[in-house]
């Protein structure tokens, strides 16, 4: 009986599938995941390897509604959905998922790309910033009937998607604290809690198990810096392929050490991703392995979008899905699924602030390339969105989000405070834009967050602990300068407040009569805080909040010090990779020509450290600086007219002023 039922599915989906590619004839491959090629040859184009695809036929213009209805109903006739799994608290257990039935898919759909030549728009994260829970402008195209039909064509690959051989259904919890805090309620979808500790499996798998026999016993290969490597390298292990994982130097060895547990091939080489890219690309060819993109290709979306299907059956009652996006084929997947099932279901992407490449993307109606990426947030650290992803997002997504990177460590906190569970930074992004958006616009229905990834570098902790009160609005950052009396300083804490409490304070005598005072004070929230504020300024000290000021929150307020007078001192922020012997190399540039003055560098468990550096440059010599900065190849920011900076170590600007 169970027999029967399955031949049913089976030809009930052939059927269909027949219909959908416009009678044409579908071929299978060997290897069973698709069909119509005898040979495979790697291309290194933004599509990645060649697909082994079945011969579709000419493809018909389809009405898209009556399409998804149609597929939506043949899907529910098939009963081989997974078990539905929504959870108040975590259980240990992982759900099992039955794997559907395998499918031939039409041909691979088209999207529209650059020349080769052409060239970027190019952006700075700071070009665009946005207010706390804003949601930025997409522009968007006149949607075709092409567009509707390569819509099915995703539906349809997210249906039939190979992912549970290698996936769990993960889990929907339901965050009671932070939604009593919110006013919404917040339900976290647990991709943490996949085999690699993120939801990469899911495209990697999905896209590799669609190569012939004759391409998975020549290898596989690609470039990533951690949850992207350990998904292929966990897929190459399920179907007994070769897999080399090129990584650059500067990844941290636990993510190193963790691919390579999983059996695949680890090449460090390049400092940045660029050039980690470039070699992988090289090699593949070379090799003719298939190269695997990270985001920028069909089925990885297809892959990625089943974390979509889950949610809409999981919590049929869902208004918001709140997504974190790097190269956007995590939200280009879930949008595809959700906007043909449930239009009237928001799906918003969160983006670090200093890495917002799809935000300014969809406002130009481009893919922008960012000239500089923050990466914090290592996850969703990307300088462009992926072609295919952005065709996606520009035409399904409701909008996309910033947040802060103390706001990101705030959302890490929160989640550990449910759950016991430490994400990544990049896996609690979505978390964070969930906070800011339903506080900002009082939504109080079912919101999701998608935790994406729980790779966490132990050493990052120190420096999400020290934002994560800030983020969440119970710690502040003060500056005040009080004076350089007998009794100034009892007086000063007096008007801070007994219901305040100090958690760090800095000051140095100065032979001036002013000092400047840098200083942390708790507080129940921004209401206090601003009382706290009025008091002293009222009291004629003048007081800058700089909580929000990262300069500050890096570096400032762990050095102690005051203003030298030192002529022509100027402050610069240098990001340097995390290797052996590149500071000593960025020196080489600097020293001995310039003397510098001051420095300060703490690890935060990252790719690259940001180094804070004060240095002695006449003006009449100030171009030829700033020619010698560029040529070091590192990324560097002036930070002499920074405020906190000024007043605390340049002996300039004052407050107020």
């Amino acid at each position: 009986m169970a027999a029967a039922a399955s031949i049913s599915c089976g030809s009930l989906l052939a059927a269909k599938t027949a219909s959908f590619s416009g009678g044409g004839k579908l071929g299978r491959s060997k290897g069973g995941g698709g069909g119509g090629s005898s040979r495979e040859e790697c291309r290194t184009s933004r599509k990645g390897s060649r697909y082994f695809n079945g011969d579709g036929g000419r493809r018909t213009t389809c009405n898209a509604a009556n399409s998804v209805f149609d597929l939506v109903g043949m899907v529910k006739s098939l009963r081989w959905r997974a078990p539905v799994v929504v959870r108040d608290v975590v259980s240990p257990g992982a759900a099992v998922v039955a794997q559907g039935p395998s499918v031939s898919l039409p041909s691979m759909p088209t999207h529209a790309s650059p020349a080769a030549t052409a060239v970027r728009r190019e952006v700075l994260p700071e070009d665009m910033k946005m207010r706390e829970g804003e949601l930025g402008v997409v522009k968007r195209n006149v949607m075709r009937a092409e567009d509707s039909e390569r819509l099915n064509w995703y539906l349809r690959a997210i249906l039939t998607a190979n992912v549970y051989d290698v996936a769990i259904e993960s889990p929907l919890d339901f965050a009671p604290r932070l939604s009593e805090l919110v006013g919404a309620k917040i339900h976290f979808k647990r991709e943490d809690l996949q085999p690699v500790k993120s939801f990469k499996l899911r495209g990697a798998y999905n896209r590799m198990v669609q190569l012939s026999p004759e391409a998975l016993a020549r290898g596989v290969i690609c470039s990533s810096a951690g949850n992207h490597a350990q998904g292929v390298a966990l897929a190459a292990k399920k179907l007994q392929c070769d897999a080399v994982i090129v990584m650059p130097v500067t990844t941290p060895a636990i993510k190193v050490d963790a691919v390579r547990a999983l059996g695949a091939t680890v090449v460090l080489k390049g400092e940045n991703y660029d050039a980690t890219q470039a070699y992988a690309k090289a090699r593949c060819e070379e090799e003719e392995r298939t190269f695997v993109p990270p985001f920028d290709d069909p089925l990885i979306v297809a892959g990625q979008g089943t974390v979509g299907m889950e949610v809409v059956r999981q919590l049929p009652g869902v208004e918001i899905i709140f997504v974190p996006v790097g190269g956007g084929g995590l939200i280009a997947g879930i949008a595809a699924y959700v906007k043909s099932i449930r239009p009237d279901v928001k799906v918003i992407g969160v983006e670090p602030e200093g890495a917002n490449a799809m935000l300014q993307s969809l406002y130009h109606g481009e893919v922008c390339r960012l000239t500089k990426v923050d990466g914090f947030a290592d996850g969703v650290a990307v300088r462009q969105p992926g072609d295919v992803n952005f065709d996606l997002c520009q035409q399904l997504v409701d909008g996309v989000m910033t947040v802060r990177t103390d706001q990101i460590c705030a959302a890490i906190k929160d989640v550990f405070n449910e759950n016991r569970s430490i994400l990544e930074p990049a896996g609690a992004v979505a978390v964070a834009g969930a906070k800011a958006y339903c506080k900002a616009h009082g939504v109080t229905g079912n919101v999701v967050a998608i935790t994406s990834g729980a790779n966490m570098n132990f050493d990052r902790l120190r420096v999400v602990s020290q934002l994560a009160d800030s983020g969440s609005k119970t710690e502040a950052t003060l500056l005040s300068i009080i004076p350089e009396t007998n009794g100034s300083f009892k007086r000063f804490v007096e008007l801070v407040g007994t219901d305040v409490n100090f958690t760090e304070f800095k000051y140095r005598i100065s032979d001036s009569a002013e000092a400047a005072v840098l200083y942390s004070v708790s507080c129940s929230g921004p209401a206090q805080l601003a009382t706290c504020v009025a008091r002293l300024r009222a009291a004629n000290i003048l007081t800058e909040d700089l909580t929000e000021d990262s300069t500050t929150q890096i570096h400032l307020r762990h050095m102690v010090g005051g203003a030298t007078g030192i002529a022509d001192e100027r402050c610069y922020k240098v990001e340097i990779p995390e290797r052996a012997g590149a500071l000593d190399t960025f020196l080489e540039f600097m020293s001995p020509k310039y003397t510098i003055t001051m420095t300060h560098y703490r690890s935060d468990g990252g790719q690259k450290g940001q180094v804070l550096f004060g240095i002695q440059v006449p003006a009449a010599e100030f171009a030829a600086f700033e020619e010698c900065l560029e040529s070091t190849g590192y990324t560097y920011e002036d930070m002499t007219k920074n405020k906190a900076f000024s007043v605390l170590y340049g002996g300039g600007a004052r407050l107020g002023v």
